[in-house]
């Protein structure tokens, strides 16, 4: 599995997220790539990733497969990552 997640230093959301996003990071394995919004540009756009961030594109045999969207918990990403499968 591997997730992508967009976020930038100008939102207050994906600050916020960001604990929740390493949390996850450190109690399960995967492959997972990081992209800033404004510094990374012309990858992001590729992802078509919309005005709310953070985003959480889940791809599973890399095929997309589930987005979360905006300010999650900890365990609604969990959930989503378990329900994508590990």
């Amino acid at each position: 599995m591997k997730i992508i997640k967009i976020s930038a230093i100008w939102c207050g959301a994906c600050l916020i997220t960001n604990k929740v996003w390493n949390e996850l990071k450190n109690n399960y394995e995967f492959e997972s790539i990081e992209y800033d919004y404004d510094m990374d540009e012309e990858e992001v756009m590729k992802l078509s990733p919309g005005k709310v961030l953070p985003v959480f594109i889940f791809y599973k045999d890399d095929v997309e497969v589930k987005r979360l969207v905006g300010e999650v918990s900890y365990k609604d990403l969990e959930s989503t990552f378990l329900e994508v499968g590990v």
